[in-house]
């Protein structure tokens, strides 16, 4: 009769046999590549098990370099955004440098052309009066301007002193509504009173009568009667002739040559206007 129980084999045999199977096996993967597919079987079906056991760990570095990116992204985007105000800041200085450049070489080219003794002067404000058209200029008596004297810049008259200080003085300019100056036309020297209207772009000849010829196109210059102004400078371009059959004057609109409201720089005539030269 057999007994009910049997004993197995003990726990010392057990790791001795699971050591020698340990040992053939590391000897047989060493030498031999008979473990190659069971190795390769082995690493795909624990595949699936390696990917999940690391997913909780690639979601919070995702989320982690989510965030970060984010961050940096807003960083990145108020560090170029100031990159690109101080850029345009930088390009609006450096044009109006460029524009401030190009004025004064005009103005030395005009100053050349003109037989009398200039000085380069600035712009520093305007009458804030809408109906006045007077500009303040930083030269005065103490460096040589008088009142009367003429003003211009590169491209011609802007008007003429009508108060001077010690070290700025007040301007009137041509296209005021109470500035009037003798003018003539540089084609054919007719001889006319170009009048301010109030308007920066605009003067109106006076009296000239309906048979003069004068057309579109014309420029007109600085006559030099009466002595406000020397003779031959710029003044304006004709724009516009009318002439009403009924009416014994023309109606005729002149643009102005110099730029009155855009000049920074300009130039003071500062010999007093002589009979010279003049019609």
């Amino acid at each position: 009769m057999k007994p009910l129980f049997t004993r197995g084999p003990s726990p010392e045999s057990r790791i001795l046999v699971l050591g020698l199977v340990a040992t053939a096996l590391i000897l047989i993967n060493l030498y031999t590549d008979w473990l190659n597919p069971v190795r390769e079987r082995l690493s795909s079906l624990a595949a699936p098990f390696y990917w999940l056991t690391g997913t909780p760990s690639r979601v919070g570095d995702w989320a982690g370099e989510q965030w970060r990116t984010r961050d940096e992204l807003l960083e990145e985007n108020s560090r170029l955004k100031h990159q690109v105000m101080l850029l345009e800041q930088q390009a609006q200085l450096l044009a109006a440098v460029r524009a401030e450049n190009t004025q004064l070489k005009e103005l030395m080219n005009s100053a050349e052309s003109v037989n009398q003794r200039v000085l380069v002067a600035q712009v520093i404000g305007v009458s804030p009066d809408p109906l006045e058209h007077v500009l303040i200029i930083d030269k005065g008596r103490s460096d040589g301007v008088v009142q009367g004297a003429a003003i211009m810049d590169a491209s011609g008259l802007l008007g003429q002193v009508i108060e001077a200080g010690d070290f700025s003085s007040r301007v009137l300019l041509i296209t005021d509504a109470n500035h009037a100056l003798p003018v003539q036309v540089l084609r054919n020297s007719v001889r006319a009173v170009a009048e301010g209207t109030g308007d920066l772009y605009r003067l109106k000849l006076r009296h000239l009568a309906n048979t003069s010829d004068i057309r579109e196109g014309d420029l007109l210059l600085s006559s030099g009667l009466g002595g406000r102004f020397p003779a031959g400078y710029p003044v304006g371009e004709v724009i516009s002739v009318k002439r009403d059959p009924g009416r014994a004057f023309a109606e005729v609109d002149v643009e102005p040559r110099g730029r009155m409201n855009r000049s920074r720089f300009v130039l003071a005539v500062l010999n007093a206007p002589t009979d010279e030269g003049q019609d």
